[in-house]
């Protein structure tokens, strides 16, 4: 555990180093906030409702998915994927450390990274402006940690997932933006899903995007509660250990038919 923990700690210290990064990044998720906001409060011109949001609701939910936005980093992941077209993969695979339990710490160490820098700070300018609904409940706060801790280990399991498609196809852009598309989509990130229609609801959150953000949402709006939240945990759970899992087998499965030249 030690040698994960140093490595969870690289990569804290990695983004740590680049502060102009972040500040731009709180810029960003500042603006966009504000732009997100706007637009779903126009739409309680003329209704008081939205799928059980009110628009305290709405605008919790807008600034809490800005504070979690980087730290569950849905898209534009593409590390491992570099590596392997690179050839440098040959190098992970050489060095005592399995892969994938290394890059899950790496990821857990940027995660925690990005909530803490970059996320907080623009759910607190979202505070000082709207009317930001904040948990009652003080074991709330506890349900909330531990969920998303298991929403970036669902999304790092879903993003390691289409970064192994490098090792069949020239091109694994492709793939990984037509998965980042439906995660972006049906996991939360652009609108709530209970502002979909029943049945993509529905199905959106037996999916793994769910998971990633709609769950803690829920949790942080105390959307659920008592056995509710912990069903909503053991789903994200469940999630977690399936897509490590299917990354396992996957990389065995690459692993098994990689060519290194001279070895």
């Amino acid at each position: 555990m030690r040698l994960y923990w140093e490595i969870a700690r690289r990569g804290f210290g990695r983004y740590a180093a680049y502060p102009a990064a972040t500040l731009a990044g709180i810029w960003t998720n500042t603006v966009f906030g504000f732009i997100q906001a706007y637009i779903l409060l126009a739409l309680y011109e003329n209704r008081d409702d939205i799928g059980g949001y009110d628009p305290s609701d709405a605008v919790t939910y807008v600034w809490f998915v800005q504070a979690m936005l980087m730290a569950v980093y849905a898209f534009g992941w593409f590390e491992v994927a570099f590596r392997i077209r690179s050839g440098d993969i040959a190098t992970d695979l050489a060095r005592p450390l399995d892969p994938l339990r290394y890059w899950l710490a790496f990821d857990l160490g940027r995660a925690l990274y990005h909530f803490a820098f970059r996320g907080i700070a623009p759910f607190l300018v979202g505070m000082l402006v709207f009317d930001i609904r904040l948990p009652e409940s003080p074991a709330t706060w506890v349900w909330l940690a531990l969920s998303l801790v298991l929403a970036v280990v669902v999304s790092f399991g879903f993003r390691f997932l289409y970064n192994l498609v490098a090792f069949w196809l020239t091109d694994y852009r492709g793939v990984g933006w037509l998965a980042m598309g439906v995660s972006f989509v049906l996991s939360g990130f652009v609108l709530p899903l209970p502002f979909f229609p029943d049945w993509l609801e529905a199905i959106a959150r037996v999916l793994p995007f769910a998971a990633m953000v709609q769950i803690p949402i829920d949790v942080f709006l105390e959307q659920a509660t008592g056995a509710e939240v912990a069903g909503l945990l053991l789903l994200q759970a469940l999630w977690a250990v399936i897509l490590l899992c299917l990354a396992r087998i996957v990389l065995g499965a690459a692993i098994r038919q990689l060519v290194v030249q001279g070895g």
